[in-house]
Protein backbone atom coordinates (compact mmCIF):
# COMPACT_ATOMS: atom_id res chain seq x y z
CA UNK A 1 0.00 0.00 0.00
CA UNK A 2 2.66 2.39 1.01
CA UNK A 3 4.61 1.74 -2.40
CA UNK A 4 0.75 2.75 -4.20
CA UNK A 5 0.62 5.80 -1.97
CA UNK A 6 2.74 7.98 -0.86
CA UNK A 7 2.57 8.71 3.23
CA UNK A 8 2.13 12.67 3.63
CA UNK A 9 2.08 14.96 6.58
CA UNK A 10 -1.54 15.21 6.28
CA UNK A 11 -4.27 14.16 4.20
CA UNK A 12 -7.61 14.33 2.88
CA UNK A 13 -10.90 13.28 1.21
CA UNK A 14 -9.50 12.82 -1.92
CA UNK A 15 -6.87 11.06 -0.78
CA UNK A 16 -9.53 9.00 1.24
CA UNK A 17 -11.15 8.06 -2.15
CA UNK A 18 -7.70 7.43 -3.76
CA UNK A 19 -6.85 5.21 -1.37
CA UNK A 20 -9.93 3.11 -1.55
CA UNK A 21 -9.84 2.79 -5.01
CA UNK A 22 -6.23 1.43 -4.41
CA UNK A 23 -7.75 -1.30 -2.05
CA UNK A 24 -10.09 -2.18 -3.76
CA UNK A 25 -8.05 -1.91 -7.32
CA UNK A 26 -5.94 -5.18 -8.31
CA UNK A 27 -3.18 -4.70 -6.53
CA UNK A 28 -5.25 -3.58 -3.80
CA UNK A 29 -5.82 -5.53 -0.47
CA UNK A 30 -7.58 -9.37 -1.62
CA UNK A 31 -10.34 -8.86 1.35
CA UNK A 32 -11.46 -5.25 0.41
CA UNK A 33 -12.00 -5.89 -2.87
CA UNK A 34 -14.27 -8.61 -2.04
CA UNK A 35 -16.52 -6.98 -0.13
CA UNK A 36 -19.99 -6.30 -1.16
CA UNK A 37 -22.37 -3.78 0.09
CA UNK A 38 -24.40 -6.68 2.55
CA UNK A 39 -21.45 -8.11 3.50
CA UNK A 40 -20.12 -4.51 5.17
CA UNK A 41 -24.05 -3.15 5.83
CA UNK A 42 -23.23 -4.18 9.45
CA UNK A 43 -20.01 -1.87 9.39
CA UNK A 44 -22.21 1.29 8.62
CA UNK A 45 -24.71 0.66 11.17
CA UNK A 46 -22.31 -0.04 13.90
CA UNK A 47 -19.84 2.57 13.03
CA UNK A 48 -22.86 4.77 13.10
CA UNK A 49 -24.06 3.67 16.54
CA UNK A 50 -20.05 4.64 17.69
CA UNK A 51 -20.56 7.87 16.57
CA UNK A 52 -23.17 8.59 18.46
CA UNK A 53 -21.64 7.39 21.65
CA UNK A 54 -19.08 9.56 21.22
CA UNK A 55 -21.91 12.22 21.18
CA UNK A 56 -23.54 11.49 23.99
CA UNK A 57 -20.17 10.86 26.45
CA UNK A 58 -19.21 14.37 24.55
CA UNK A 59 -15.96 13.17 23.71
CA UNK A 60 -14.62 15.31 20.25
CA UNK A 61 -11.57 13.54 20.07
CA UNK A 62 -13.51 9.94 20.00
CA UNK A 63 -16.14 12.01 17.81
CA UNK A 64 -13.77 12.42 15.07
CA UNK A 65 -12.28 9.12 14.87
CA UNK A 66 -16.00 7.82 14.69
CA UNK A 67 -17.01 10.53 12.12
CA UNK A 68 -14.24 8.93 9.97
CA UNK A 69 -14.91 5.40 10.08
CA UNK A 70 -18.32 6.61 9.18
CA UNK A 71 -17.02 8.48 6.08
CA UNK A 72 -14.97 5.15 5.18
CA UNK A 73 -17.96 3.37 5.51
CA UNK A 74 -19.53 5.67 2.70
CA UNK A 75 -16.91 6.45 1.04
CA UNK A 76 -16.43 2.13 0.47
CA UNK A 77 -20.06 2.42 -0.61
CA UNK A 78 -19.95 4.66 -3.27
CA UNK A 79 -16.55 3.10 -4.38
CA UNK A 80 -18.43 -0.10 -5.20
CA UNK A 81 -21.43 1.60 -7.26
CA UNK A 82 -18.63 3.74 -8.83
CA UNK A 83 -17.22 0.01 -10.09
CA UNK A 84 -20.49 -0.85 -11.42
CA UNK A 85 -20.80 2.51 -13.05
CA UNK A 86 -24.42 3.51 -11.30
CA UNK A 87 -22.63 6.74 -9.06
CA UNK A 88 -19.62 7.90 -7.55
CA UNK A 89 -18.66 9.51 -4.46
CA UNK A 90 -18.71 13.26 -6.58
CA UNK A 91 -22.35 12.14 -7.33
CA UNK A 92 -22.94 11.56 -3.69
CA UNK A 93 -21.54 14.92 -2.64
CA UNK A 94 -23.26 16.71 -5.43
CA UNK A 95 -26.46 14.97 -4.27
CA UNK A 96 -25.99 16.22 -0.97
CA UNK A 97 -25.16 19.69 -1.52
CA UNK A 98 -28.11 20.28 -3.94
CA UNK A 99 -30.51 18.84 -1.34
CA UNK A 100 -28.95 21.73 1.13
CA UNK A 101 -29.50 24.46 -1.26
CA UNK A 102 -32.45 23.67 -2.34
CA UNK A 103 -33.71 23.53 1.38
CA UNK A 104 -32.12 26.82 2.50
Amino acid sequence: MRAAFPLKEKYDFDDLVRIMRVLRGPNGCPWDAEQTHESIRKNLIEETYEAVEAIDAKDPVLLQEELGDVLLQVVYHAAMEEEEGSFSIGDVCDGVCKKLIHRH
